[in-house]
């Protein structure tokens, strides 16, 4: 069960252009949408998840229609959204049975079973008494999580997860993310590159609100082979090699700048060649000029 998208158009009333002609192809299992803040990640995220409509344009999870039929949608649908309010004097076992009852599992039995099956899901067994203000700030994503899976989803959305998670927490989210993608379209939205470098089989580059690279990471990587050269400049220099070359990124190491540079060919002395990496396949594709309007 696929997830198409075709030609989605979005123009906020400030004249800010969203989204412009976006279709994408996203098959079961996690897919990664890349991009930086203001890409038009999260307005696709919204529409998607039937929390606000685009100017034109179609989508159709299976045979439903997203956009005529949002009521069917939220039946399979898992949400959660990049920020995200929590009572943080409840419990997390009441208000995730509370929760589960809004989703329509009224039967008593059922719900304890499915509550209990959540918790240990998202190990948060131990936990599942707290209050929620109590949660760290991986608990808490968690927690969404186990929302979000109320009613086994067969589309589940996630915006900028692991945003402000420590090293730690970020691999527990990460780890159970992919679990969720063997059964589920699961659409992880992040501008962090190695979230989707760790887990996704297929993935897209959003920027300016439009669709720059849609291909699985590793066949990505694949076409930079040989194509991607470094140099250590000083930083007085960087100018002239922004100008002359297709510099895709600089990091200061040991008082100078390490230029990367995509070039079919050595494209100057001193330039040595680079294993490509999947952050060379984002800011190469972020390189790309946008469509004229």
């Amino acid at each position: 069960m696929d997830l198409r998208i075709e030609h989605l158009s979005k123009t906020y009333e400030n004249g800010t252009r969203a989204l412009h002609d976006v279709s994408l192809t996203i098959p079961p299992g996690m897919f990664g949408l890349l991009g930086p803040n203001g890409a038009g990640k999260s307005t696709l995220m919204r529409i998607l998840a039937t929390l606000q409509e685009p100017d034109s344009g179609a989508a159709h999870l299976g045979e439903i229609d997203v956009l005529r039929d949002p009521s069917a949608v939220r039946r399979t649908l898992g949400y959660l959204p990049q920020e995200f309010g929590l009572y943080p004097k409840v419990t997390a076992e009441d208000l995730l049975d509370h929760f589960a009852v809004l989703k329509g599992i009224v039967d008593a039995r059922e719900r304890k079973q499915i509550v209990n099956a959540l918790f240990e899901q998202t190990n948060l067994e131990s936990a599942r008494g707290k209050q929620l203000g109590s949660y760290s700030g991986g608990m808490r994503q968690r927690f969404g999580i186990a929302v979000a899976l109320l009613g086994r989803p067969r589309l589940i959305i996630v915006d900028e997860p692991t945003a402000g998670l420590d090293p730690a927490e970020r691999v527990r989210f990460l780890n159970l993310l992919s679990e969720l993608g063997e059964n589920a379209v699961v659409i992880l939205s992040t501008h962090i590159v190695d979230d989707v470098s760790d887990l996704c089989s297929h993935m897209a580059i959003i920027d300016k609100g439009e669709i720059r690279l849609e291909a699985e990471p590793a066949t990505a990587i694949d076409d930079l082979r040989g194509k991607i050269w470094v140099r250590a400049v000083e930083r007085a220099e960087l100018a002239d090699y922004q100008r002359d070359h297709a510099v895709i990124s600089t990091k200061l190491s040991a008082g100078k700048t390490l230029v990367r540079v995509f070039a079919e060919t050595q494209p100057a002395d001193g330039f040595a060649p680079a294993e490509a990496h999947l952050e060379d396949v984002y800011f190469a594709a972020l390189r790309r000029q946008p469509a004229a309007a």
